[in-house]
């Protein structure tokens, strides 16, 4: 039987009755930032189980890798590398790469240790001071850095034949200046960055770790940082957005350089002498780009962190000191150094899931 009654409708509040408002949920926002802060956590841990597992190889291989020392040394042999690593990381940010570094890491001491040293050592015989040579060498990196980006942003080249090409004409320098010799008896106060220690604490890990902290900071909370992922991840979102892309871009290959020009520097004085073959004839760009890409930094733009570049090199570093330790034959060194860092992308891939591959 069907009621002829209508159904009522709720009584309208009192006046003078506030009406309760539902809360807003924040069960939305919440799970997002709780996602997005577990991706970032697997990015940035994504190769600590490879780093484990080196360091109880090592420990296997040789009482000595454990000790103190052995670690210092680690340290101080990869310093030049970190460096360069945060320039290159930050120029894959913003969807460039610069295979000049390599290049850059040679030519800039070259020519600063060309000018302080005596013609004795195959220098100049301007015997400048070794301050003011440290700021040549600053000032070749920030030049060569400021015509690669012009010649990429504003003259809207190819980045990759433009730095390779770069390379080849700043590799021909480096022998050209000093005829393929090597420049030594550095001065004190330029080698120290690369051999001075407290302790048993190197210089130069003290002055890499300090770098990498400061960049990440910057990327993470300064606004230029944050731009240079946005420019990585959409350009012309970015541009929409008001950040000039231009200006930022050359910035970026400007510190890229200069930053390759002080990795330069702790190398030269690591082994106290300027070689012709330094940089580019050791191929350091391939060690460059592995410690990059394996800690997470994307050949695509807009992705990557300094924790990430920091185990790339870290991951190396060690590799390298176990190959040593093992006396393992200079034959098969490259072999499985490249064995080991596919080994370590692809477990990495497998920590981080899909936080750590690559967009289709």
């Amino acid at each position: 039987m069907i009621s002829n009654k209508t159904p009522q409708s709720p009584a309208p509040p009192a006046v003078g009755q506030a009406t309760a408002a539902a809360p807003p949920s924040t069960a939305g926002p919440l799970l997002s930032w709780v996602r997005t802060a577990n991706v970032g956590v697997l990015r940035e841990v994504a190769l600590l189980p490879v780093l484990i597992l080196l360091i109880v190889v090592g420990s296997v291989v040789s009482p000595v890798f454990l000790t103190v020392s052995n670690f210092a040394g680690i340290g101080q042999q990869s310093s030049a590398l970190g460096v360069v690593v945060v320039g290159e990381s930050l120029i894959l940010m913003i969807g460039g790469m610069d295979l000049s570094l390599e290049s850059t890491f040679g030519l800039a001491p070259m020519v600063a240790a060309w000018l302080i040293v005596p013609v004795a050592a195959y220098g100049s015989g301007t015997v400048l001071s070794p301050y003011l040579g440290i700021i040549v060498l600053l000032v070749v990196g920030a030049a060569v850095g400021l015509i690669n980006g012009l010649l990429i942003v504003k003259g809207r080249l190819n980045g990759f034949i433009v730095t390779l090409g770069m390379t080849i004409v700043l590799a021909g320098l480096q022998s050209g200046i000093v005829k393929a010799q090597t420049l030594f008896n550095l001065p004190t106060a330029f080698g120290y960055l690369g051999s001075a220690s407290f302790g048993q604490l190197p210089v130069s890990l003290v002055v890499t770790a300090i770098i990498f902290v400061l960049v990440g900071l910057f990327l993470r909370y300064h606004r230029a940082g944050r731009a240079i992922y946005a420019v990585g991840g959409n350009p012309a979102a970015a541009r929409a957005a008001g950040i000039k892309v231009e200006r930022l871009k050359i910035g970026v290959y400007v510190a890229g350089s200069v930053l390759a020009a002080i990795g330069g520097l702790m190398e030269a004085g690591r082994v106290s002498a300027v070689t012709g073959q330094q940089g580019y004839g050791e191929g350091i760009i391939f060690s460059v780009f592995a410690a990059a890409v394996i800690g997470g930094v994307s050949l695509k733009g807009g992705r990557g962190n300094m924790i990430g570049a920091a185990s790339g090199v870290i991951l190396l570093g060690i590799v390298s000191d176990i190959l040593d330790l093992a006396q393992v034959s200079n034959y098969w060194i490259e072999a499985i150094d490249g064995a080991v860092i596919l080994f370590a992308l692809f477990l990495a891939r497998i920590v981080g899931g899909e936080s750590t591959a690559e967009e289709r």
